[in-house]
């Protein structure tokens, strides 16, 4: 097709504002991974066949990960006239009373996200349900749900889209301000001014140790040589960590968008997205994406009458962590060993095909369209001093609220675990949050007023990372935590450094020991030792933050190894051996749970009553503390 102009867009636009705010009833179902694997396509099924039998005039689409993933399937119900709706946990039962309920003008508030009243009345002086809220004005301003701490606390930029727009249709990310900013690049601004503009934002890497990205890309178009590349890196590894992911299947434009811009500042004619093979949906997303951006115009040669060429293709990884490291990533996508390499040079100088590269994370990509349509003063209305916006975390662990969050940089951890993550289920205690994945540390409760960014979380022995967060409770043995993140890296460990080869493998072996009772006296202040050596000389990133867990963990929890190693007991009652348990009779209400799921009949007693545990029975599976519901199970 011809390329496209100022007058399509606003056309497009145009067109995906009644697709995105209908004047009759719309149901969006979020279909990221998370919603599929809950029975989202089902749903969706069932309420597009129950609105058919009723005759119910309706729009029916799909969307991405809203963010609540604990709570999907979720369906989002906006109908002229009434607020916002979110049903929560739906089922194919469930969806069809929904759709029977709107057909009388009723909702269902027992299964609505947010408190809610039933009468329809209500409503009757409510406009449309996004404009209650406002129409977005450019992109970041969309509807939330601020009576649900979840959400109320967060701050969604880099995410507005996911779980509103319907991530198939590009019309619908161009209603949200889509590509405006590109046209801004290119008719209005000059690459150094696109680059000034990122530097002045204060943007920083969201990918792991938060390099300032405008000086990133000002190393890379000053660099010597040709032709230059630009690449996504979108090989996320961390153990529980899923944001990339959600963006690129709930909003993939806004990546892409974000590259083209990024590419024409540095001076790009090559784009790759290195994304790992396990995430199919996000690379049928983003390939779909791609196809319409090209349909466009939006790439390929003379984008918008600029004299810019610029492509992108995918190259899918094979589900190596190391390859999350630029040089090995770049090594992978040229079909080597995905192993690093020294540095210098940098890929800014020497990248992929030897030629200057720059490499950004899926969520810095997706920052930049938001820098240059709203500015950098925009952008740095929130955040800290030093890290400026906000980020991405997926909140997973023994917290009450499993999901995506986005919130203001500076927030501390006590907020983001208590208030947006809903604390701590079971009655538990809280213990401890580890952020920056496998290479990151364990931070107590002590510390839990630490606000989160960059330079705080480096002064406390932890990392950001890309944004994972796992949080643990009172039953999480903190040797044990150490141990399985060591085994993650030395399993994960390209081989190619000493320090990471040889020096992961033994300070697991130390920690086996230890949670195995053969812990000896000296083994922590080795385990120290070795954790600093290798920081300071292993090869890549993967092994000088391998340590950290290790050495976070016996920084704040030194008791704990104290008592594996001294009294061979593990007070969390988890490595086997070193524990026993015992029911509490003065909490223990008699419910039969821990009697019935007891898969070695260990455990007796009447209904009503306190059970007891017969500790020569008991192979210690867990199983008994996990179902009590009055955490009468103890650890002796």
């Amino acid at each position: 097709m011809s390329l496209l102009t100022k007058k399509d867009l606003d056309e497009i636009k145009e067109k995906g504002l009644k697709s995105s705010y209908p004047e009759r009833t719309k149901i969006a179902v979020g279909m990221s991974t998370c919603g599929r694997a809950s029975g989202a396509e089902e749903v969706l099924q069932a309420i597009e066949k129950e609105a058919r039998s009723l005759g119910l005039d309706i729009i029916s689409t799909s969307t991405g990960c809203m963010g609540l993933c604990q709570r999907e399937p979720l369906v989002d119900v906006i109908k002229p006239g009434w607020p916002r709706i979110v049903y929560q946990q739906m089922d194919v039962k469930k969806s069809k009373e929904i759709v029977a309920a709107l057909a009388e003008n009723k909702i269902i508030p027992k299964y609505a996200l947010c408190k809610i009243e039933e009468e329809p009345h209500l409503f009757e002086n409510t406009t449309h349900a996004y404009k209650l809220n406002g129409l977005p004005e450019g992109m970041g301003n969309v509807p939330s749900y601020k009576d649900v701490p979840f959400f109320g606390k967060q701050k969604k930029r880099v995410l507005q889209g996911c779980g509103t727009l319907n991530p198939d249709k590009v019309e619908d990310y161009i209603a949200f301000g889509g590509y405006t900013a590109l046209f801004k690049a290119l008719k209005e601004l000059d690459p150094k001014m696109v680059i000034d503009e990122v530097t002045t934002s204060g943007l920083r890497g969201r990918g792991g140790a938060g390099f300032p990205t405008g000086r990133k890309w000002s190393f890379c178009r000053e660099a010597k040589g040709e032709p230059k590349y630009v690449i996504c890196n979108a090989d996320e590894g961390d153990p529980g960590a899923y944001m990339d992911r959600s963006i690129l299947e709930g909003n993939p434009h806004q990546v892409i968008e974000g590259m083209i811009i990024g590419a024409y500042a540095i001076g790009a004619r090559h784009g790759v997205v290195y994304a790992r093979a396990e995430y199919p949906l996000a690379i049928e997303k983003l390939t779909l994406a791609l196809e319409q951006a090209r349909g466009l115009g939006l790439l390929g040669n003379d984008i918008l009458h600029s004299g810019f060429d610029f492509d992108v293709s995918i190259e899918r990884g094979s589900g190596a962590f190391v390859c999350g490291e630029e040089t090995a990533l770049i090594a992978s996508i040229e079909g080597t060993t995905g192993e690093p390499r020294q540095r210098p040079p940098f890929p800014a100088q020497k990248g992929l095909w030897e030629k200057p590269t720059n490499i950004n994370n899926v969520k810095t990509w997706a920052n930049i369209p938001l820098i240059i349509a709203r500015g950098a003063d925009w952008f740095k209305e929130i955040g800290t001093e030093k890290s400026k916006g906000t980020m991405i975390f997926s909140m997973v662990g023994k917290v009450k609220m499993n999901g995506l969050v986005e919130v203001p940089m500076g927030m501390t951890l006590r907020e983001l675990v208590f208030d947006v993550g809903g604390g701590v289920p079971d009655k538990r205690a809280f213990k401890a949050v580890q952020t920056g994945g496998p290479s990151g540390g364990c931070i107590p409760d002590s510390l839990m007023d630490l606000p989160v960014d960059y330079d705080k979380l480096a002064e406390v022995g932890s990392i950001m990372g890309s944004g994972g967060m796992v949080v643990m409770d009172e039953t999480a043995c903190m040797v044990n935590v150490a141990k399985y993140f060591l085994a993650f890296t030395k399993d994960e460990s390209c081989g190619k450094c000493t320090p990471c080869r040889e020096g992961t493998k033994r300070m697991l072996d130390i920690l086996t020991d230890i949670t195995e009772g053969r812990g000896r006296e000296g083994d922590i202040e080795l385990l120290e030792d070795m954790g600093r050596i290798i920081i300071d000389s292993a090869l890549c990133a993967l092994g000088g933050t391998a340590p950290n867990p290790a050495l976070t963990t016996i920084r704040y929890f030194r008791e704990e190894y104290e008592e594996h190693i001294r009294n061979r007991r593990c007070p969390a009652g988890v490595c086997k051996g070193l524990f026993e348990f015992f029911i509490d009779p003065e909490t223990c209400i008699g419910c039969g749970r821990c009697l019935r799921d007891c898969p070695s009949n260990a455990i007796t007693g009447e209904k009503k009553k306190a059970h007891t545990l017969d500790v020569a029975k008991c192979i210690q599976c867990g199983i008994c503390r996990e179902t009590c519901p009055s955490n009468a199970v103890r650890v002796k």
